[in-house]
Order: C-alpha cells, then structure tokens, then sequence
C-alpha cells in the first residue's frame, strides 16, 4: 500500500504540469499554436503543408494522432468536410467533439468572403459558407491568434498570463510586419491575376489585386480544352500581370496558357511547408508579397 500511495505522490505533479496536447488541422494554425502556448502546449498538425487542403486522407496514423489530444482546432468554412469528420469519429474522443468547450473552429471568428447565394452541383465544388481560406490575408492573422490565445485560456487558465505574454510579443512582431508588407505591395494596387483556384482570394483582397478567371471552369472541376481557349482570349483582352498558382495542382495548363498568352506563372504557396523555403508565417507572407512583380 505505501509503495501504491508513493506512486501516486510521484506521478501527481507530472499530471498537474503536462502540457496541452493540441491537435490543428493545418500547419498555420500549429505556427499560431506554438507561437501562443510555446513550451505550455505540444502541438500536432495533421496535414502537410504542400497537400491539397480540401483533400486530405483520413489514415490511420492520423486517428492515433487525435484520439490522445486534449483539444482540436479547426479551419472550418467546410475546408475540412471530407476528411476531419470521419477522424473525430473514429477517434471517439469526447474532448474533440465538436460540442466540447475544447474544440475550436477559427472560421467563427472571421468574416467569410465570397459567401454563395446558393448551392447545388451546377456551381461544382462550392463552399456554402464562403471562401474557407481566410488564413491568406495576414491581417487576419491577428484575429486568429488572439482567437487561439482566448481558447488557450479558457481551457488552461494557469498558464493565462504565459499565453497573453506570448500573443502581445507576437501581435507587436506582427503588426510591423503589415507595415512591411503593405508598403511592398502599394504598387500592386487594382492589378490584375488570374488563379488556377480561388485560393488567393483573402490576399487579393487585402491588397487590392482583382482576379479576373480562375483556370477551374467552377471549384474542383478541372480546366477543359473549351475553358482554356476562353481564358486565352480574356487574357488578351485583360491584360492581366500573372497567374497565381497554388502548389497542388498540376501546372500544365497554366504553363499552355502562359505560352499563347505570354503572361507568367507565378507559383503562390499557401500554408507554411507549401514550399521548402516556406518555414513560418512570416516566410509565407514575406514570400507571397515578393513574388508578384
């Protein structure tokens, strides 16, 4: 008995101080994490930087990675409709259900662009609740991360001054990076893009960039020879600088259009890891307000 109660004594404070274990859905959200709850929170991100977000393989090794977490967050905007229901399931994990005060979906917190009037199958791959990619304007990025910090705390209220410390040393690094970064892209004010997909959408619009096409005739459905052809003629017409395109999709017609056309391609990454040189949230925007010239 007394070996039994020593035990006890012994792994009580290991209980009492063990992190958070958090599961993200994408990798921004695991940087917005760790940045937040740094050495208070173990972070695991179940997608890949450079995977389609939308189509994500629900295996088996990623169930074993939500059923121990503590807690989930989520993009939301449907983003993750194919593949994040069948995990919570699977997992039976209550405190990553989607009723628990430990579950967060971000896309409650910011306002969706692009919001259909209507759904059906005519109008392919449509978000009913907007455009899911509201991580891409970097404005955003602080609504997220004090959405991240309040979450932190109301499920962790000891370390409540760590995660207010952390998010006024991140909101103070990031708002000078705006300043940077708006004063990079002044220039591109009312320019013309093109995209494969409506990714880019957040970004254009906090820097006043206008997509004119999209190579996807409608979301999720591939270009056809007749779509292609059309886009050609409108990029005459148009003049458009670019096209910006994703890191997933294949460039083959984006490249057949940039020959008869003469614009260029322009490849726009869109998480941290989309790209090896992509490492943080600073990379991805430094690398993103670069790269249209």
């Amino acid at each position: 008995m007394k070996k039994y109660i020593f035990a006890l004594l012994f792994l009580l404070p290991l209980t009492l101080f063990a992190n958070l274990s958090v599961a993200v859905t994408y990798p921004y959200i695991g940087a917005l994490t760790k940045a937040i709850g740094a050495d208070k929170v173990d972070t695991v991100v179940l997608a890949k930087g450079n995977w389609d977000p939308h189509f994500i393989v629900p295996r088996p090794s990623l169930i074993a990675k939500v059923r121990d977490a503590d807690a989930l967050i989520m993009n939301g905007g449907q983003l993750e409709i194919g593949w994040l229901p069948p995990l919570i399931e699977r997992a039976s994990n209550p405190k990553i259900a989607t009723t628990a005060k430990t579950f967060l979906d971000l896309s409650r917190h910011v306002e969706l662009l692009q919001k259909p009037t209507s759904v059906d199958r005519s109008g392919g791959d449509v978000h009913p609740e907007g455009n899911p990619h509201f991580h891409l304007d970097p404005n955003n990025i602080l609504i997220l991360a004090g959405t991240i910090k309040e979450f932190l705390i109301s499920i962790d209220s000891q370390n409540s001054a760590v995660y207010e410390k952390n998010y006024a040393q991140f909101s103070d690094m990031w708002n000078k990076k705006l300043n940077t970064w708006k004063s990079k892209m002044a220039d591109k004010n009312a320019l013309k893009v093109v995209q494969y997909h409506n990714v880019m959408a957040y970004f254009n619009h906090a820097y006043g960039l206008t997509s004119i096409a999209t190579i996807e005739p409608l979301p999720g459905i591939p270009p056809s020879s007749k779509h292609t052809m059309e886009l050609i003629e409108l990029i005459k017409k148009e003049s458009p600088c670019c096209i910006l395109h994703d890191v997933y999709h294949d460039t083959k017609t984006a490249e057949f259009i940039s020959e008869k056309s003469g614009i260029k391609v322009v490849i726009m990454p869109h998480d941290v890891g989309a790209l090896d040189t992509i490492e943080d949230l600073v990379s991805l925007f430094d690398y993103l307000t670069s790269a249209i010239k």
